[in-house]
């Protein structure tokens, strides 16, 4: 039987990714060893596992000089290439960089939308699930949010109102009951410097 191409991805299954890791890292660091015996390299492996556990290997007594060997070479490179040409390579790899980003997202967007689903594993297909799930549940809690702020500002409109009505209603009665009779002499109102008599 034929083996299937491996997709080279993350593999979303914690277990089968668990069991490739240590697979691989075993392969990895047999691969350094059989280089270091076969062609007398010095070859220094570092790894660290997703929950931080390290493994390492390394032909010399100490890792530590291979490391020093290995940051001292790039420092001689790097001080050989010119200022000019560190900067386009710097440009170079951040465009890389951005370039995967924004293929990430697009392909994110594009599964979102429930565009091309056909090369989904079944893990993959859950994670779009999931992730419509959490923005469903978002999006019901923002509407919430704005309903119950828009039913408070209509009941604080309406208490404004309510108390506008009232202060108008009160403004007659308030006016009629500063309202008095002017006393009337011959059938016109006598008046006592500038103001009407009181008779009473």
């Amino acid at each position: 039987m034929v083996r299937g191409k491996i997709q080279m991805k993350r593999i979303e299954n914690a277990t089968s990714r668990q069991v490739t890791f240590s697979k691989r890292r075993n392969g990895l660091l047999k691969k350094a060893y059989e280089l270091y015996v076969l062609c007398d390299a010095e070859v220094a492996v570092i790894i660290f596992s997703h929950k931080g556990k390290l493994y390492e290997f390394s032909s010399s007594d100490n890792m530590q000089n291979t490391i020093e060997r290995y940051r001292q070479y790039k420092k001689d490179v790097q001080s050989n290439i010119p200022e000019n040409e560190r900067y386009t390579q710097q440009l170079r790899l951040e465009a890389e960089n951005m370039a995967k980003k924004i293929e990430f997202l697009e392909v994110a967007k594009r599964r979102m939308l429930g565009q091309n689903l056909g090369s989904c594993s079944i893990d993959e297909l859950q994670e779009v699930e999931s992730q419509l799930e959490r923005s469903l549940r978002n999006i019901r809690a923002r509407k919430g949010y704005l309903f119950k702020e828009q039913i408070l500002q209509l009941k604080a409109k309406e208490r404004y109102m309510q108390e506008e009505n009232t202060k108008l209603s009160a403004k007659p009665a308030e006016r009629g009951g500063g309202d008095r009779t002017v006393p009337r002499v011959a059938g016109k109102p006598l008046f006592l410097a500038g103001r009407p008599l009181d008779m009473e």
